[in-house]
């Protein structure tokens, strides 16, 4: 009987070491914030057809 109580009280107090040490980790950085590709030139059958010439 007292060898389950002992377990029992060792596998909480594991738990509880466990989950405290979860609740203290700290969260990881955001990503950076990269700016987007430029643009790509648009070849020249699609300016004429557009008009556009970015």
């Amino acid at each position: 009987m007292r060898t389950k109580l002992m377990r029992r009280f060792h596998l909480i107090l594991a738990s509880l070491i466990a989950l405290s040490l979860a609740a203290c980790a700290t969260q990881p950085p955001p990503p950076p914030d990269y700016p987007p590709p430029p643009r790509r030139k648009l070849d020249a059958k699609t300016q004429l057809e557009t008009g556009r010439t970015y």
